[in-house]
Parts: C-alpha cells; sequence; structure tokens
C-alpha cells in the first residue's frame, strides 16, 4: 500500500463520496443495460448448458474418450487443468449426475471450434454409467453440462515447481490434461506422472502421452501385472519409487482408486512431505462404505424408509443401508443436483429432519455450522435408521 501522507490518508473517504456525487451529476440520462462484470461471471460459470457428442475414439481396451461441443456454437467456459465436468444423463424416469475429469486441456476448449473430452473406463459391476458411456453413448446424442468445477489443479501460489503425479487407472484423466497444456506452452511446470496400471496392453491414453513427452513433461509406466518382457518400473507406487522421481521440493497429486488413495496416504508419510504439498483428488462416492472406520457393520444389509420432503410434497422410498442418499433418490426418480458425488461441494447439501445417518469420513466436506444445524452432503450420507429430509424443489 503507498502511503499518500496523513492529510491525503485521513481524508480520502470524503475524496471518494465528492468523485461519487460528480459522477452522479455528470452521468448521462439514458440508462446502462449492460453489466460487464456479470457478462464476465456469465462466461466463466454459466449455467448448465447443451452439448452434443461429436467423436468417440478408443483409448485403451478397456476406456473411451468422448468429446463434447456446445449445441450452441459458443465457446466453452474456461477451465483448469485437473478439473471436472458435470454431466447429466436422463435414464428411464431418472436424470443422474455424474462428474468427469477431463482428459482435454483449456486451451483445446477456446482455441478453433472449441471442445472438452472425457475418458472413462469400463467398471468392474460397480458402475453403470461408466458402462452406459462405454456400450451406449453414441455420437449425435446430447447432454446437459456444466463444467470448470472442482479445486484439483495447479496453483503456482501455493505448489512447487516441480510436481509428481500418482496415478491408476483411469485417474490418468486429469493429468492428461495437465500434460496437454504444459506442452501447449499454457502452463509452466514441470510434471513427472508415475502411472500404475496392471498390463502394458491397457494403459488409458497410452500413445496420447507418450506424445506429450519432452523437457516439462515425463510420464513413468509402472507395471503391477506379471509380465516377464516388461522393461519399465514394476509393483505398485510405493515411497522409494516416488522418492526417485522427487525433487527436493515437490508437489503431490494423487488420483486414482480409493483402494490407491488408502495405500498411498501411509506411503507419502514415509517422505515426510508436509500436508500442504500433497493433493488428493475426490474419489466419487465410496465403492464400499462398509470398509470405513465406524461404519456400523450390523445395519450393512438393511433397507430403511427414506421420507422426502419437496415444500410440501412428500415421498417415502427405500434407502438401502450401503448406499447414499443420492443413489436412493435417483433410485426413485427424485432429481437432486449434484456435482463432485464426494461430498465436498455442496450441490447436495441436505437437511435431516428425523432419523440418523453415517457421513464417509474421508468425504466429509462440510462446514462446522452445517454440522451443528443437521445438514448433509447427501451424496456422502447414507442412512442408519429410517430417515426424513428436506431437499430443495427443483
Amino acid at each position: 500500500m503507498k502511503i499518500k501522507g496523513f492529510l491525503k490518508d485521513v481524508t480520502g473517504a470524503s475524496r471518494v463520496t465528492k468523485a461519487r456525487l460528480n459522477a452522479f451529476e455528470t452521468a448521462s440520462a439514458v440508462p446502462e443495460t449492460t453489466d460487464p462484470i456479470a457478462e464476465v461471471v456469465r462466461e466463466w460459470h454459466p449455467a448448465k448448458f447443451d452439448v452434443v457428442v461429436t467423436a468417440i475414439r478408443d483409448a485403451s481396451p478397456t476406456a473411451k474418450t468422448v468429446r463434447f461441443e456446445r449445441v450452441d456454437g459458443q465457446k466453452l467456459p474456461y477451465f483448469y487443468a485437473g478439473q471436472f465436468i458435470v454431466l447429466d444423463f436422463v435414464i428411464g424416469d431418472s436424470i443422474i449426475s455424474r462428474p468427469y475429469s477431463l482428459s482435454s486441456a483449456p486451451f483445446e476448449a477456446r482455441e478453433g471450434k472449441g471442445f472438452a473430452e472425457i475418458t472413462v473406463r469400463r467398471s468392474k459391476g460397480d458402475g453403470f454409467i461408466a458402462d452406459y458411456i462405454n456400450t451406449d453413448v453414441k455420437v449425435g446424442d446430447t447432454f446437459k453440462a456444466m463444467m470448470g468445477c472442482g479445486q484439483f489443479y495447479w496453483e503456482p501460489l501455493r505448489d512447487a515447481k516441480h510436481v509428481v503425479a500418482l496415478a491408476g487407472g483411469v485417474g490418468i484423466t486429469p493429468f492428461a490434461s495437465m500434460a496437454k497444456e504444459i506442452a501447449h506452452g499454457t502452463l509452466d511446470f514441470d510434471l513427472t506422472i508415475l502411472y500404475g496400471s496392471v498390463a502394458s496392453n491397457d494403459i488409458i491414453l497410452k500413445d496420447e502421452l507418450e506424445a506429450l513427452q519432452g523437457d516439462k513433461v515425463h510420464v513413468v509406466n509402472v507395471l503391477s501385472g506379471d509380465e516377464p518382457d516388461w522393461q519399465g518400473e514394476r509393483g505398485f507406487l510405493t515411497a522409494d519409487l516416488i522418492k526417485k522421481y522427487s525433487a527436493p521440493d515437490t508437489t503431490y497429486f494423487i488420483c486414482g482408486p480409493q483402494a490407491m488413495y488408502t495405500f498411498l496416504r501411509e506411503e507419502l508419510k514415509k517422505l515426510d512431505a508436509p500436508a500442504r504439498r500433497i493433493r488428493f483428488e475426490v474419489f466419487g462416492q465410496a465403492k464400499d462404505i462398509t470398509a470405513f472406520a465406524g461404519y456400523p457393520q450390523e445395519l450393512k444389509d438393511k433397507t430403511f424408509s427414506l421420507t422426502v420432503m419437496r415444500g410440501i410434497q412428500k415421498d417415502v422410498i427405500p434407502a438401502k443401508a450401503t448406499e447414499s442418499l443420492v443413489v436412493a433418490l435417483e433410485r426413485a426418480g427424485i432429481r437432486i443436483e449434484t456435482a463432485c458425488r464426494s461430498g465436498e461441494c455442496g450441490f447436495c447439501r441436505t437437511k435431516v429432519l428425523s432419523g440418523s445417518v453415517y457421513v464417509c469420513p474421508e468425504n466429509d466436506g462440510r462446514r462446522s455450522a452445517d454440522k451443528d444445524f443437521g445438514y448433509v452432503h447427501a451424496c456422502a450420507a447414507y442412512p442408519t435408521s429410517d430417515v426424513t429430509i428436506k431437499i430443495p424443489i427443483e
């Protein structure tokens, strides 16, 4: 702050007041019908918009990359490499939202005929939307979308210039976005990706990532499967392997399945890295909520009654103890807005009027006041009794 002098500083408010009065007196009588600040906000954070699938290609034998463009021909919103898009799927009587990390780069959304891409792997029986994308989605299909979501991106004021990305399975997608942006010259840090896969013939985005390697992008594939001819790194992403590729000051970004997070939390402790240098991406809803500490195991086979209040409308639906409130609502065709589906963003913030729930301890992103006043994020809350909740009217 520049100090102008005692009298000038203490009389600053009166000078501003005089300037405002003068602006009022000399202003045009013609109303100003545009708000430039609001226009910027709408461009950066638009309401949901329609996208159309313009291309689909294989990313590996078990994954596909789907490209979207805006239906109205406008530019896609700004986003940071590492953020995600939320898509609405209309299946039967339900509208189901799912977040997917963008595997395309920000510059690809803004240059020329902008596009965004997601890369989705077929599930192993626990993700019907992932299977739907891989088997049923086709060119020409349209969806409602919201993008530029999440906090999983490199920030120069917070993160080190050297980043080690620890990826597993389809968790490679945000790092593919970062690598493309770095190679394009619009993101400036050194990125080393340690990518764990089971088999060399099923490394997602393998060719794309190899083409991006250079001075600032380094990809190290690590295989856990038994392949005698494999010449690269083997095993899991252990502390020793991570240390091998780390610099004295490194930020660690982690994205992959829930089991990988559990393993890496312990391995990263061995490196004595400060907490501010470790960034975990949200991993979606817990695959197995019963595996978390404090979950009441005696209830895992129970189904409870979930009463849903929307204004004066009242619905009573079944809710399994091992499925989140969001899943119960979607199964019943009751719309609730979601984004991260990981308990962090608060889009599905819900008031619990009666009954009890178990909140996933790793996905509890509620404010302290919400905890005190009985609010939960429905994607991370699981019924442990008959429950009554109040959700917004759509």
